[in-house]
């Protein structure tokens, strides 16, 4: 990244320092008046040199800014890509359709879910049964139906154990709805609050109730 910067011109004083020393070494400069000339004259010589030297624009190249340490926004970030990776992993990978659908659904949420508490890391407080157990316990066993559907077997424990993980998906699913929905309880509150406020400075004002028209016309 770079941006445009004044240069300034130098040549201007080298001639202020050239007047002084023609006038001292050269000329003898040793009373009042002759100070008082010199000075006139270095500052003509400035003008000048300002004039057939001026200033110039140029660019220059600006460091990249560190940025500043976060540990927390990495750990999520991280924690995220690697969920979202393997759910995407997993929904490619199984070829039950149902299945595939729920998976879906539920990266879509996860998603979401770390959208959240990413933009308010205050909220990561009410997600942490979701973030330490629910989701990886969910990713855990969706591997393993994974890994028995691939084997292609139809033994009992095989076929019961896929058939349970199947059957919690719904459950899972709808948990995952709900952590989503818990984050927002305090945009809610505040929004009851601001609307509760609002009602009432319009009652105040006189500007609810029976003079009001339906169409919200007095």
């Amino acid at each position: 990244m770079t941006e445009k910067r004044r240069e300034r011109a130098v040549m201007p004083v080298y001639l202020i320092a050239l007047v002084w020393i023609f006038a001292v070494f050269a000329l003898r400069v040793n009373t009042p008046g002759a100070y008082v000339g010199t000075a006139l004259a270095s500052a003509a010589a400035f003008l000048l040199g300002r004039l057939f030297f001026p200033d110039r624009m140029v660019e220059v190249e600006i460091p990249p800014q560190p940025k500043e340490a976060d540990p927390q926004g990495d750990a999520l970030r991280l924690e995220r890509d690697r969920a979202m990776s393997e759910l995407q992993r997993l929904g490619d990978n199984i070829e039950d359709e149902e299945i595939s659908e729920r998976i879906a659904h539920l990266r879509q949420v996860t998603g979401q879910i770390f959208d959240q508490l990413l933009t308010d890391r205050r909220k990561a407080a009410s997600a942490s049964r979701f973030l330490d157990y629910y989701l990886p316990t969910t990713i855990k066993l969706l591997n393993q139906y994974d890994r028995m559907d691939q084997l292609g077997a139809d033994g009992e424990n095989i076929t019961a154990a896929k058939q349970r993980v199947r059957s919690s998906l719904d459950t899972v699913s709808k948990a995952f709805d709900r952590q989503l929905d818990a984050l927002f309880q305090d945009e809610y509150m505040d929004i009851s609050a601001e609307i509760t406020v609002l009602e009432q400075m319009l009652r105040q004002q006189g500007l609810t109730g029976s003079r009001l028209g339906t169409d919200g016309k007095a």
